[in-house]
């Protein structure tokens, strides 16, 4: 057993599960579009720098990724618009409207999404065994997030949440359609995209920039809040 590769994978687990809550702290402030293209431009930026720096090592050692093609852009650009744009302010959105622990337990959605387009969308081959998985896996997300009598109020937010989930199963897999190339340079370009147009919708639908200690923490937080790419 590679224990290094267990660690790496617990400890992004963690993280993961301490984004939600940090991400629902700083909605206390930020516009939840704000927010998301905060969380991207911090992305697209550090993992830049992040690129330069596995570049000189790589050719230090005569090993390079392979390049996205023209032949990828379609299913970038689709991908950014569905994870990079929609996802994450339907996320945010439903989050400023949700409690962080349901938020969490929604957003195992996700891996259910992406199996059920793989499946009836892009015609990946159907195991019954993981669709029973599926079913489990949906409904103790139900249960355990269930609170109080439905109204229209208290289900905005979890449906944005489950929207969010479908978008980002969907960038799933169509960024599977480009996954042998360059992963550093998939999260970058749309982090650069995305972020930038998550910002401007942020601010045109009345939101503002918070202080430069919210920039960088918003920024920052999306090492926390982003690792499907990786």
């Amino acid at each position: 057993m590679n224990r290094a590769a267990v660690c790496y994978a617990l400890a992004s687990a963690a993280l993961f599960g301490f984004s939600t809550p940090a991400a629902k702290v700083l909605l206390d402030s930020i516009h939840p579009a704000v927010l998301a293209g905060l969380l991207y431009c911090g992305a697209g930026i550090g993992v830049a720098v992040l690129r330069l720096i596995r570049r000189e090592a790589s050719a230090n050692q005569g090993r390079y990724e392979a390049a996205l093609t023209r032949h990828d852009a379609p299913w970038l650009a689709a991908a950014i618009f569905c994870g990079g744009i929609v996802g994450p302010i339907l996320m945010l959105f439903g989050l400023s409207r949700t409690e962080a622990a349901t938020a969490s337990l929604l957003l195992t959605l996700e891996g259910a999404a992406t199996a059920l387009l793989a499946w009836f969308l892009f015609h990946e081959s159907f195991d019954r065994r993981i669709a029973l998985g599926m079913l489990c896996l949906l409904a103790g997300a139900a249960i355990l997030s269930w609170s109080g009598t439905p109204t229209f109020d208290n289900l905005l937010g979890p449906l944005a949440i489950a929207g969010a989930c479908f978008a980002w199963g969907l960038d799933n897999n169509l960024t599977r359609k480009v996954s042998l190339s360059d992963p550093l340079q998939i999260v970058q370009i749309k982090g650069l995209v995305a972020g930038p147009i998550n910002l401007l919708l942020g601010l045109w639908a009345g939101g503002s920039l918070p202080p430069l200690s919210g920039v960088a923490l918003s920024a920052c937080a999306y090492a926390l809040y982003e690792r499907r790419d990786l």
